[in-house]
């Protein structure tokens, strides 16, 4: 087993969640990248300082990292030993993700950099719920071309499509 995870998944696939099981068990640090991305009042971080900031928060031997970002890739698999990949079907991703959005809206949780989301912002065209939907497709078509390149060769792929699956892989992990 690696010390050295990226997870990828669907927005509200529970990337962060696992991110944090794990880093119980392992001791680990997490690297949530939307942390890195999202300045205060969701302006979006340079490109360069965005590939700066990660690089310098997976400089060390042990991390988890979770997130999507697609200009990072070279940098979050390139770096990762183990790709872990949940492919929840789109109902059950949408049966946490809107509840969950509906929550930090009603009590304005507080997210990265005194960002929180808002009932604007969750019947907007940037709401989390559209971009999931309009993203579930596009990940499941491009992740497994992807994984099958020879820059990503060195990486050991677990891809979840059941909650049990990953269950089982994070049981495996405490008896190592």
């Amino acid at each position: 087993m690696g010390r050295r995870i990226a997870i990828i998944g669907t927005t509200g696939s529970g990337k962060t969640a696992l991110a944090k099981r794990i880093s119980k068990i392992l001791s680990i640090s997490v690297v949530e990248l939307d942390a890195l991305y999202w300045e205060p009042g969701w302006v979006e971080v340079e490109k360069s300082v965005f590939r700066s900031r990660t690089i310098k928060a997976l400089s060390g031997d042990s991390w988890i990292v979770d997130g999507n970002y697609g200009e990072l890739r070279d940098i979050t698999w390139g770096k990762a030993d183990t790709l872990v990949w949940l492919d929840y079907p789109l109902l059950m991703i949408l049966g946490r993700l809107i509840p969950r959005c509906v929550k930090r809206a009603a009590t304005g949780e507080l997210l990265w950099n005194g960002n929180r989301e808002t009932w604007d912002n969750l019947f907007s065209r940037d709401s989390l719920i559209l971009f999931a939907i309009n993203s579930y497709g596009k990940q499941r078509k491009n992740y497994p071309e992807l994984i099958r390149k020879s820059e990503y060769s060195h990486l050991n792929v677990h891809r979840f499509k059941k909650e049990g699956e990953t269950k089982a892989w994070l049981r495996s992990l405490k008896r190592e």
